[in-house]
This record gives structure tokens, C-alpha cells and sequence, in this order.
């Protein structure tokens, strides 16, 4: 009998959802620069508040329906406490991120938040929970590195500034603690319900971000205030609410550093969207970065799919590599 899990399948294929969800933001997020005065901060806070309506909407549904009891019981399997802690790395990655692209840049804010992401992730996961990535795949991850340096940084006229370099490995290490705490809890059976998790991640992000967005300005001023709200409505829903819902799931089951890389995808789908429905030109920086991505990403999948199956330790088992089987784990971004 096979040892490896459909589940791994649906997993993997989650994140690549989920990171094809998160590219679509940037292109969303331009034309609402263009259709009003909103800012990037006031966005972000938008942003969590509309994903935390849509989906306290989509409990309140499920919980009216048959089984409940056993979603409930999911719900609780994480505290509070634990809860909270992925909301505040979820607000550091989210918020320092941005700051990282005010003070440097987009290109550069990007490819060094999400660069640095895969190596933090795959140093964490092998010191605290023995997951290795071989050979093959650390050969991946650095061409996944080399393809998003080409991707982001080919078009030229970057300006590298400290400060700026500094928010973002802030960003990339908030970024690293959510990846690994969700593979970590996952390993243990502790991962909770999806849709519970993404709720109190953008609850605390709310929380954090509104006085900030509120100095910068909160109300959008625009002359095409249904252009807007509709454009609001698609980034609560598609890449926050769907898309973290379909990372947190997928982060429990899959190699922390896999889960980086995977998202990755990331920049991919921003650049098909600027290409093909802002008009932006196509570069052969696009198309090689792109292929090398896209490469990276294939190998580790095809990797992964091959895995055996994690054992989720029990309430009192192993946590660290004797756990099951060591299972090197699996992300604007």
C-alpha cells in the first residue's frame, strides 16, 4: 500500500492558489492608487477588515449548518493565546513589509522580504524540527531565488537604501515565524480550524493597523467610489481571506521551505496580470525569471508529492525530528 497521502496533493495545490491569489493584490491594489487617494497602510487595514467580515460571514454559515459540533471542536484545538501570536506575525509581516517598500522600493522591498523568507523558513525548520531539503532541493530553492532576482529586479533603476533592506528582513522573519509555527502545529495535530486562524490573523492585523491607517487617512477620496469599493471587496475576499484560509491549510501539511518557495508564485502571477491586462511590456527578464520560478517550483513539487505521509505526533509525543517522520515542512507574501 502506498505511504504517500492525496491530502498532500490537495495541499500543495491549495498554496499554489493561494499564491497565484496573492499576485492579483498588487494589480488590485495599483488600480485603487489610481481610483483614489487611499494609501498603502489605510489599504492594508481595509484590507484585514474586509477579510475578518467575510469570514466571521462563512463561519456564521457553516456553524447554521449540520456538523457544526465538529467544526467547533477544530475551532478550539488552538487557545487564544496561540491564536493571537500568528495574528502578530501575520501584522509584522504584513506591515513591515510595506514600510520596507516605502523606504527602498517595490523591487527591491519584494525580492528581499520574499528572498530572505525561504532561507530563514528552511534554517528554522531544520533546527527545530529536523526537516532537510537535500540536495535537489536546495538547488531549487536557490534557482526559485535566482528566478525571482531576474523577475523582479530585471527592468532596472532599483535604489538599495539600509533602512529600507532592514524592514524588509523584518517583514521576511514574520513571515518565517508564521510559515514554521503553521507547519509546526500541523506536525502536531494542533493546527486548528483554517478558517479560524485566518479570521484572528486579520483581527489582530486590523487591531494594529488602524491607528496607522488612520493617521495616513482612512477614507478614500474618489469620484468613482463603487470602482473602489468594488476593488476593496475583491482584495478582502480573494487574496486575504481565500488565500491565507488556503495557506494556513496547506503550511500544516507541507515542508516549511516548500511552502516558500511554492509562494513564489507570488511575483509570477503579478507579472502575468501587469502583462496581460495592465499592458505592461514584456521583458526577457520576465520570461527567463518566470521559467526559472516556475522550474523551482515544479521540482518541489514533484518532490513533495513523493514524500511519505506525516504522522502527527500526539498530545505528549516527540515534536522534534523523531516526531513521525521528520517532515521537512513547507507565505504578500
Amino acid at each position: 500500500m502506498s505511504n504517500h497521502s492525496p491530502a498532500a496533493g490537495r495541499s500543495l495545490l491549495y498554496l499554489v492558489v493561494a499564491g497565484a491569489a496573492w499576485g492579483t493584490a498588487g494589480a488590485a491594489a495599483s488600480l485603487l492608487f489610481l481610483a483614489s487617494d487611499l494609501g498603502p497602510l489605510a489599504l492594508s487595514f481595509w484590507r484585514c477588515a474586509g477579510g475578518l467580515v467575510v469570514l466571521l460571514g462563512v463561519l456564521a454559515v457553516r456553524r447554521s449548518r449540520p456538523g457544526r459540533g465538529r467544526a467547533r471542536a477544530s475551532a478550539v484545538s488552538q487557545s487564544a493565546g496561540s491564536l493571537v501570536v500568528t495574528g502578530l506575525l501575520f501584522t509584522v509581516f504584513q506591515a513591515a513589509y510595506f514600510a520596507a517598500v516605502r523606504e527602498t522600493g517595490l523591487a527591491v522591498g519584494t525580492v528581499v522580504t520574499l528572498g530572505a523568507g525561504p532561507v530563514l523558513i528552511a534554517l528554522g525548520a531544520r533546527h527545530w524540527m529536523g526537516e532537510r531539503l537535500g540536495r535537489g532541493g536546495v538547488v531549487a530553492v536557490v534557482g526559485a531565488l535566482g528566478g525571482l532576482a531576474v523577475l523582479v529586479l530585471g527592468s532596472g533603476g532599483a535604489e538599495v537604501r539600509p533602512l529600507g533592506v532592514g524592514w524588509a528582513l523584518l517583514s521576511a522573519a514574520g513571515y518565517a515565524g508564521m510559515t514554521l509555527r503553521a507547519r509546526r502545529l500541523g506536525r502536531l495535530g494542533a493546527g486548528g480550524d483554517p478558517l479560524v486562524t485566518t479570521a484572528w490573523s486579520v483581527a489582530v492585523g486590523a487591531v494594529c493597523l488602524l491607528p496607522l491607517a488612520a493617521a495616513e487617512g482612512l477614507l478614500p477620496h474618489t469620484a468613482e467610489l463603487g470602482r473602489v469599493l468594488w476593488l476593496l471587496l475583491y482584495v478582502a475576499t480573494v487574496p486575504t481571506a481565500l488565500a491565507y484560509a488556503l495557506y494556513f491549510t496547506g503550511a500544516a501539511a507541507v515542508r516549511a521551505a516548500t511552502v516558500s518557495v511554492i509562494m513564489l508564485i507570488e511575483p509570477v502571477s503579478a507579472a502575468a496580470i501587469a502583462v496581460l491586462v495592465l499592458g505592461e511590456r514584456l521583458t526577457g527578464a520576465v520570461v527567463l525569471g518566470t521559467a526559472l520560478l516556475l522550474a523551482a517550483v515544479g521540482a518541489l513539487i514533484a518532490a513533495e508529492s513523493r514524500r511519505p505521509v506525516d504522522r502527527p505526533a500526539g498530545p505528549a509525543g516527540p515534536t522534534g525530528p523523531a516526531a513521525g517522520r521528520p517532515v521537512p515542512q513547507s507565505a504578500v507574501r
